[in-house]
């Protein structure tokens, strides 16, 4: 196992990687083609290499950029890393990474992985993208919404841009639907030509796998995390020395999974090798999320507990043996009930696949499925679904008008979105006050909003608190919704982590007691204690941190829209409450006499989150950031009592239009 550990595979010689033999071929086909389609498993080295490549062969003189993009904050930061480790070179000067509300990039910077959404962004501000000579798509299909937009985005800059080199780079082979899509028209006719030549070439590189043994379960699990916590002991007392990567749906299983690890763990005999858990998933902050690359400690076995963020791009080193949920967490909107909703279900073929590839990268592995052969064979979907045809479409409408995109239907998507997902886009954006009723980008309501790295909804109550008042707390509250956990979970003591929660509780919901807190917090912001203080207190001090951070960088949004003056020291909740009615009045429900919520559009029974202050608390109505699926339920998250009054009060086109469909 010694000769396997992180340092001598972390930074294998590049010329060992798969990609090495075919680096003249990649920058033949780069400097002929205006588009280059790399397909290659994860592990031949295309996210590091190729960037790499394309630098020592002259593609950043005259200052220009070679931009790679990745679907995953923790890729981009991570790969950015080690690139800049390989080069020699200071993270942040030649490589450097850009991703929501963290820039590590600096005049220097000349290759540089950065989420698609983020470049979509830069997109806004440079409309051909003209500083990047070379723009880099990875793990493509995945088909994230950001990803299908930037393709097409590129397609149309790639006409204005002769000189600009698209390289899409994909792990599964939908390599010719990509060739498909950049050599035809706009009106779909026959294939273009550039100089003669065709517009995209498709190169495959092999990977570098070990061979993996997948075992699957004899018969149906009826507590997949049962299957797994004795999977990971059995291997960890039978099996040769090796890491393990467990495949989750999402963070609260993490949660649960390192809370019952570490109380089984604690029964082992003393002598026995000890386990040490490891929490991955995308909302994790970006320091406790490279931990899962350090050295594992002698006498440990790692235990990385990850979300489907694990399956491409990032490398963790010496993993031998994966455990696959087979469950994956799927963002769908229902344009009937206009409820978007995160919901467990079932992985692709192609996902289970690339999960059990992740055992093969540094030698010969084992993948267990915690599910069986037939149920692989029989029940899961060949790919998934591109998220373009089943999400909330108003976030992609709204950044396509800010990009100049009047016709939204006309644009060349690689797969078109379903017309009712667009036209309840529509219809929220023209509630939010983003469209006119030409469905035209407003100014400066829309303009704004497209530009705040903010979601619709968030941005409009933050443009809204002018009004109302109340912007330093909105900021403050749009800050704390998006820096990740606020409260950490004591798994040990429960009662002791509600106990200091309640501490902070604001009757009216969540937004205004994550107000509280951060207002503490700050208190203690110049005080040597602040560390102690949030120990003590059950807080997330690198969380907190980075929610100071990311009010600043909105702050400085309303200093570029020359919004200065909003300071209020007569603030009440009910003007905060009003505020987030005026921005989140479509995810409104009311408490029925159950205590259960039932959303404006009907149809869909939800409840307060186990998390929620308002968990068992009486009210009306309500408006909330998010809905997720746990055990069969849907659970609302961030919740704010409000009146119902204000629904109609703040948005009568949005509640007067519903009531004309139902009719």
């Amino acid at each position: 196992m010694d000769d396997l550990g992180f340092s001598s595979y972390l930074y294998k010689p590049p010329s060992l990687l798969p990609i090495a033999k075919h680096q003249k071929a990649l920058l033949y086909l780069v400097e002929n083609h205006p588009v280059t389609i790399v397909v290659g498993q994860t592990g031949s080295g295309k996210t590091t290499q190729l960037p790499r490549y394309l630098y020592d062969a002259g593609w950043t003189k005259d200052g220009k950029v070679i931009a790679c993009t990745q679907p995953r904050r923790v890729a981009a930061t991570s790969v950015a890393a080690r690139v800049a480790e390989e080069m020699g070179v200071r993270l942040g000067d030649e490589v450097g990474y850009s991703i929501r509300f963290e820039d590590m990039t600096s005049e220097k910077t000349r290759i540089k992985y950065l989420t698609d959404g983020l470049l979509l962004r830069e997109a806004l501000i440079d409309p051909l993208l003209s500083r990047y000579s070379v723009i880099m798509v990875d793990e493509a299909h995945e088909r994230s919404l950001s990803t299908d937009i930037l393709l097409g985005i590129l397609k149309k800059i790639r006409r204005k841009r002769p000189d600009l080199r698209i390289i899409i780079s994909s792990a599964t082979l939908q390599a010719e639907d990509f060739v498909r899509f950049f050599s035809t028209t706009p009106e779909g006719k026959e294939p273009e030509k550039n100089n003669g030549k065709d517009i995209a070439k498709i190169i495959s590189i092999e990977g570098r796998c070990h061979p993996v043994d997948i075992l699957y379960l004899s018969q149906p699990t009826e507590n997949y995390i049962e299957s797994i916590m004795s999977a990971i002991f059995e291997i960890h007392l039978k099996e040769p020395q090796g890491d393990i990567l467990v495949f989750l749906p999402g963070q609260a299983d993490i949660t649960n999974c390192i809370e019952l690890l570490s109380e089984r763990a604690a029964k082992l005999h003393p002598a026995a090798p000890k386990l040490l858990p490891l929490p991955l998933y995308a909302g994790l902050p970006s320091s406790q999320q490279l931990e899962i690359f350090e050295p594992t400690p002698e006498n440990y076995r790692k235990v990385v507990f990850s979300t489907n963020i694990a399956e491409a791009s990032l490398t963790i080193p010496a993993i031998h043996y994966v455990l696959d949920s087979g469950l994956v967490k799927l963002r769908t909107y229902n344009p009937q009930t206009g409820i978007d909703t995160l919901t467990t279900v079932p992985t692709s073929r192609a996902s289970a696949v690339q999960r059990a590839g992740r055992a093969g990268r540094v030698a010969p592995g084992k993948c267990f499925r915690m599910y069986t052969e037939p149920f692989f064979n029989d029940q899961m979907i060949e790919a998934a679904v591109p998220e373009i045809q089943r999400s909330n479409l108003a976030p992609v409408v709204l950044q396509l008008k800010a990009l100049g995109v009047e016709n939204v239907a006309k644009f060349e998507f690689l797969t078109a979105p379903p017309a009712e997902l667009m036209i309840r886009a529509l219809e929220l954006l023209f509630g939010l006050g983003a469209v006119d009723a030409e469905a035209r980008l407003t100014k400066p309501t829309g303009v704004r909003m497209a530009e705040m790295p903010v979601g619709a909804m968030m941005a409009k109550a933050i443009l809204s608190s002018i009004q109302f008042r109340c912007t330093d707390e909105i900021l403050i509250i749009a800050a704390m919704t998006s820096a990740g956990n606020i409260f950490i979970t004591d798994y040990d003591n429960k009662k002791a982590g509600e106990s200091q929660r309640r501490k902070f509780a604001v009757e009216e919901g969540d937004h205004l007691t994550l107000l509280n807190v951060f207002t503490a917090f700050q208190a203690k912001t110049n005080s040597k204690n602040a560390t102690k203080w949030c120990h003590d207190h059950l807080l997330n001090f690198k969380s907190l941190q980075r929610a100071v951070s990311i009010r600043n960088q909105l702050k400085r949004y309303l200093e570029k829209f020359k919004i200065t003056n909003y300071g209020n020291k007569e603030v009440t909740g009910e003007m905060i409450r009003r505020c987030l009615a005026s921005g989140y009045f479509a995810n409104a429900a009311r408490m029925q006499p159950d205590g259960t919520f039932v959303s404006v559009g009907g149809g869909v029974r939800m409840w307060a989150h186990p998390s929620s202050v308002m968990f068992n608390r009486r009210c009306d109505w309500v408006v909330f950031n998010e809905v997720v699926e746990m055990g069969g339920k849907i659970y609302i998250r961030d919740v704010t009592s409000i009146e119902k009054d204000w629904l109609v009060e703040y948005a009568p086109e949005y509640y007067r239009f519903k009531e004309t469909v139902k009719r």
